[in-house]
């Protein structure tokens, strides 16, 4: 495939991808101005809450495809300094909360193992996107892990987070991380998405020198991330080994 078939590719899923929100909110709309009088105030704020979730999900597809163009440009410079792991999970917890109410959330962070050389605004998008990855797709009053696992005098780090739902099956464990890429389930059909997010965090990891993988099993989902050590000597010790 060329670099033009790619992009008319990319074009045209795109395209597609905002067709479906953009139909829905002007049909609701359409409906309200045309029937104001005659809808109750029941019917009234489900097609208000409607059109307000489909503009969420047309911002997360705008924002996700922004993210995608930077990935693919020269220009996505990165600045990596000492990360600490615990707050910036802290804070990506505490925004996903506000959305899924209903979800657990369990942080055990090794403190001999917490922090890492990263784009502390990267490693944000990275969290943020599996968490609320995690959260969208487990079981409803389950609880979604953040660790990170022991490893005396590692180069890498890995940085786990677990849920419990309906799993990956094996052969789908590289297909997700492809360009809008969704398995077809019964729970990914009731749940929107771009099939950007995962692709995007494969991307960022892989620039700040990390790998991304998946496990799953009896429905417990697994992504690890592992990211360098901010460890100075063990950084040099890395590069020596190169």
């Amino acid at each position: 495939m060329t670099i033009n078939d790619d992009k008319n590719d990319f074009i045209s899923t795109v395209s597609h991808e905002l067709r479906t929100p953009l139909t829905s909110i002007r049909g609701f709309a359409q409906t309200m101005l045309a029937s104001w009088d005659k809808l109750d105030d029941d019917s009234k704020k489900k097609f208000v809450k409607i059109i307000e979730e489909q503009s969420n999900r047309l911002i997360n597809l705008v924002e996700n495809m922004l993210s995608v163009t930077r990935l693919q440009s020269a220009k996505d410079d990165l600045i990596l300094t000492g990360v600490a792991i615990k707050p910036v999970i802290e804070t990506v917890v505490s925004i996903v909360k506000n959305q899924y109410h209903n979800r657990n959330f369990s942080i055990n962070i090794n403190d001999k193992n917490s922090k890492i050389l990263a784009d502390k605004d990267k490693f944000f998008q990275v969290m943020t996107n599996l968490i609320e990855n995690a959260a969208k797709y487990s079981d409803e009053n389950s609880t979604i892990t953040i660790e990170t696992g022991f490893c005396d005098n590692c180069d890498y780090i890995p940085i786990r987070v677990i849920d419990k739902g309906i799993g990956i099956k094996q052969e789908d464990y590289d297909k997700i991380f492809t360009k809008f890429s969704r398995l077809d389930n019964p729970l990914t059909r009731k749940v929107q998405g771009s099939g950007l997010g995962l692709f995007i965090t494969k991307t960022l990891v892989e620039k700040m020198d990390g790998k991304i993988s998946v496990s799953s099993n009896d429905g417990m989902t697994t992504f690890e991330v592992l990211l360098p050590s901010a460890d100075i000597e063990r950084q040099a010790r890395a590069k020596c080994r190169q």
